[in-house]
């Protein structure tokens, strides 16, 4: 049987659709278009002209709305400055996300700094390596056992970096041994910190910049114990500290305080775009903005061969995205999927795109993610958001979760408001729970 000409194209376009974020940057050269700027400025600015020592700053959005990609781009326009030494790393791939706490991620931060020292062939004069050799055995791999056999035979930068790269994701006993280590005496690992950081800083002629992608991943206990709780240990270190943070976090007003106070107002979201204003947002026939349909079908073409997506279908796509990046992304990549299905059942069908009709059907395959976990609570907080643009206690764990999972949105401009996700709305108008 012949195959479909298209099928080649609608896997390729499937495959390019991948949720993983952007950065290399390869696939930001490829594939990320301008979205917004002035959030990378914010970051910018606190970062280059804030004092070193001052320097943290807490990043925070929705899942998904481009915040990896941002930050990824962050980079590369830090490091054009020639002022900047970045090190940018994703927590997930250091730590078992399930353990993750401020001793760890500290300790992440020590092992990525000697990663980049290596990486970058950055000479360390034998009195500081002796310093940092002697912490290392001593004080840490004698309660991490398993690696001493590898020290004796000789410490190595590259092999202590690999080992501990490893463990710390598999090894829930050597994590737990750093934690009853360190945690008395965080200002010890501080001080590694701040060393390694100053051994790169000299040999570079550069100030060293962290930052720390997907802590927003993290469930909301844990984001509590991180900054909240242990704040204070986590920002010790004398570096440019820039950490990510789940946008439920900040209405959780001791945290958002604690943050204000500890990062000196240094708390900056990334918002979710208003496709829709508020004031139009429940018109019957009320659609995208034209200015953001044009930024998601620049986005989509960067991806996939423009002859595979009817140009009518481009404004539900944007609409039922909500303005985020990722929802965007997911909801066509389930259109190609439909649409492999097809090539596949037709191939003498040359005509097969991405119509509205394509959208409806993936719209209505997501729709039964976002219901699947939904109780009664749930469902009175969703039609208390649509009716009033917010919620009756912005602070209850139930609309946070609600929040953290994409089922609500918030939106800034003169004021924050929250609106349910266009999917959601479907799901209670079918429900016949709003009008």
């Amino acid at each position: 049987m012949a195959r479909n000409p298209l099928l080649p194209h609608f896997r390729e376009a499937y495959q390019n659709l991948s949720l993983d974020p952007l950065v290399t940057p390869e696939a930001i050269a490829r594939f990320r278009v301008e979205y917004d700027r002035e959030t990378l400025e914010n970051l910018q600015q606190e970062i280059e002209d804030s004092p070193r020592k001052e320097c943290k700053v807490v990043f925070t959005g929705h899942r998904g709305c481009g915040k990896s990609t941002l930050l990824a781009s962050l980079k590369q326009e830090l490091e054009a400055s020639g002022e900047l030494f970045v090190v940018l790393f994703s927590i997930s791939d250091l730590v078992e996300m399930s353990d993750v706490n401020h001793v760890n991620i500290l300790f992440a931060i020590a092992m990525q700094l000697m990663g980049a020292a290596d990486e970058q062939n950055i000479g360390i004069k034998d009195s500081t390596r002796k310093e940092i050799e002697r912490w290392f055995t001593e004080e840490v791999v004698t309660e991490a056992s398993e690696f001493k056999a590898q020290v004796e035979a000789g410490f190595n930068f590259k092999a202590l970096f690999a080992w501990f790269k490893g463990v710390l994701q598999t090894s829930s006993t050597v994590r737990r041994e750093i934690k009853q280590r360190f945690e008395k005496n965080i200002s010890e690992l501080s001080q590694i910190i701040d060393l390694l950081a100053t051994v790169i800083e000299d040999a570079a002629g550069k100030e060293i910049v962290v930052i720390i992608d997907d802590i927003d991943k993290l469930d909301m206990s844990t984001v509590r114990d991180v900054f909240y709780t242990h704040v204070k240990a986590l920002f010790q270190p004398s570096i440019r500290l820039v950490m990510t943070m789940p946008i439920a976090a900040l209405r959780e007003g001791d945290i958002f305080a604690t943050l204000q106070t500890e990062t000196n107002n240094k708390v900056i979201p990334m918002a979710v775009l208003k496709l829709i204003s508020k004031g139009d947002k429940r018109l019957p026939d009320a659609r995208p903005k034209p200015e953001y349909v044009e930024i998601f079908r620049d986005l989509l073409v960067k991806r996939m061969d423009a002859r595979l997506l009817m140009a009518e279908a481009i404004p539900d796509i944007v609409f039922y995205s909500g303005g985020v990046l990722r929802e965007l992304v997911r909801i066509v990549a389930k259109c190609c999927n439909l649409c492999l299905r097809e090539v596949r059942r037709q191939p003498e069908n040359t005509e097969i795109r991405i119509t509205p009709e394509v959208v409806e059907q993936a719209v209505q395959a997501l729709r039964l993610d976002f219901e699947l976990p939904l109780g009664a609570r749930d469902y009175e907080t969703l039609q208390r958001v649509h009716h009033k643009f917010a919620p009756e206690d912005p602070n209850e764990q139930a609309f946070l979760d609600l929040l953290h999972s994409l089922h609500v949105l918030e939106y800034r401009n003169a004021e924050i408001w929250y609106d349910l996700h266009p999917i959601i709305v479907e799901i209670l108008r079918r429900k016949e729970l709003i009008q």
